[in-house]
């Protein structure tokens, strides 16, 4: 194509893709209702357990997320590689039994997601899952040919078996100009109708949350933008009623690092301007549930810089305060330097893991990671937190880049928190 040809037809895609834009705004299919999850109640005792999910040593490991197995397992995902981004990532999972993880596995890599897409794929990264209304398990994963994250698309494969088994890849099409820079990381969740919303978030020319809408078959049938500007990106759907809901998102700004919030009270149609909550965040990844009483739990890194800390909160007025009802990890203050940082990240993971065997290797893989020089900093985040069919809470996340760490609890440990955080506030 010649310059002048091409000077001549770019605008007329703008022009196209702005169009395509305007009549989708003008012409949005309703909305059904949010379907509320059927959680069940117990009288189990105090249950609070963690573990690894996630066992190879010496790579890079990040962005886990969980879904509920039919049987009542917990199948988690992630991704890993020698670093981030590099083109030896793929995509793993393993899956829970109640007592002990299975072994990881691959499930997808950038050459046979390349081969299935009939495109070059640069890297993979965040794969979350959700729950098909014909009862499929579909995974979202994030796909880049060009560029950085801001460059990517969305991928999908479908599998019938729990995940044992996986469909062929195919790209989805989420924008009409270019179809680049939509990301995932938010949980999924239902619409009464069946349909299905995935949180999204954009980070070209522009840093915002979206909302896609899914058909019961898989077709895109929306997208709502949920934000503008450049400050918020990985929205978190907290629904409490089937027409009320508050999403969070990580806020990527300066000052004041502040997590974003807005609200539906339409079930969606429409969304509040976002404001600053109290909920400190250092551009930080969060993730949260409403419980049945309706009050919310997060887990979040709740400071303004770092991702040294992280921490349980609870809000019982929808999201406008948050207290903290237990300290996950806190290494705010430790040394940092490479020896002490050594045996102090042993000593963790023997703590997370009490069933490791070399938790000299889980620390040398840590600082493989974590270090530069003489200098080493710990990491806790990305939290994928979701609460099962029986009321037992799964929460993931990453543990300072080299592997993915799993903390179980019940609703009876959560209320003796609770109880405890609310005394220690009167």
């Amino acid at each position: 194509m010649s310059r002048i040809t091409a000077h001549r037809v770019l605008p007329v895609l703008i022009v196209l893709a702005c169009a395509t834009s305007a009549y989708k705004l003008t012409h949005r299919p309703p909305l059904a209702a949010f379907q509320m999850p059927s959680i069940a109640t117990s009288n189990d005792a105090m249950r609070f357990t963690t573990d690894f999910v996630s066992k190879a040593e010496y790579i890079s490991t990040h962005a886990s997320s969980l879904i509920e197995l039919n049987d009542g397992r917990v199948r988690a995902f992630w991704f890993a590689g020698s670093r981030e981004g590099a083109q030896d990532v793929e995509i793993r999972s393993a899956v829970f039994d109640g007592k002990q993880w299975s072994n990881e596995r691959g499930i997808i890599d950038r050459e046979h997601t390349q081969q299935a897409l009939l495109r070059y794929v640069k890297k993979l990264g965040n794969p979350v899952a959700a729950r098909a209304p014909d009862g499929a398990i579909w995974l979202y994963y994030v796909t880049v040919s060009l560029g950085g994250w801001a460059g990517s698309s969305l991928t999908t494969m479908t599998s019938r078996d729990e995940g044992a088994t996986w469909s062929a890849p195919r790209r989805l099409v989420t924008s009409p100009f270019i179809n680049i820079s939509t990301l995932i990381k938010g949980t999924p969740f239902a619409y009464s109708d069946g349909t299905l919303g995935l949180p999204v978030y954009h980070e070209f020319l522009g840093k915002f949350g979206e909302l896609l809408h899914f058909s019961r078959n898989g077709d895109i049938l929306d997208k709502q933008r949920l934000s503008k500007g450049k400050a918020g990106i990985q929205p978190v759907m907290l629904i409490e009623n089937p027409n009320l809901a508050l999403v969070l998102m990580r806020y990527t700004g300066a000052p004041t690092m502040r997590v974003l919030a807005t609200q539906t009270r339409d079930g969606g149609q429409t969304w509040s301007a976002p404001v600053k909550t109290d909920l400190p965040n250092p551009d930080a990844a969060l993730s949260g549930v409403v419980l049945n009483d309706g009050r919310m739990l997060v887990v979040a890194n709740d400071l303004e810089q770092g991702r040294d800390a992280l921490s349980l909160l609870v809000s019982s007025n929808h999201g406008t305060t948050w207290s903290k009802v237990y300290s996950l990890e806190d290494q705010r203050g430790q040394s940092t330097l490479p020896d002490d940082f050594l045996r102090n990240s042993a000593q963790l993971a023997l703590a997370s893991d009490a069933h490791i065997t070399d938790a000299n290797a889980y620390a040398k893989s840590a600082q493989r990671n974590r270090c530069e020089a003489d200098h080493c900093g710990y990491e806790f985040s990305y939290p994928y937190l979701i609460q099962t069919r029986n009321g037992d809470f799964h929460l993931v996340y990453t543990w300072n880049r080299s592997f993915i760490k799993h903390v179980q609890f019940n609703r009876a440990w959560l209320d003796a928190r609770m109880t405890e955080s609310d005394a220690a506030l009167h």
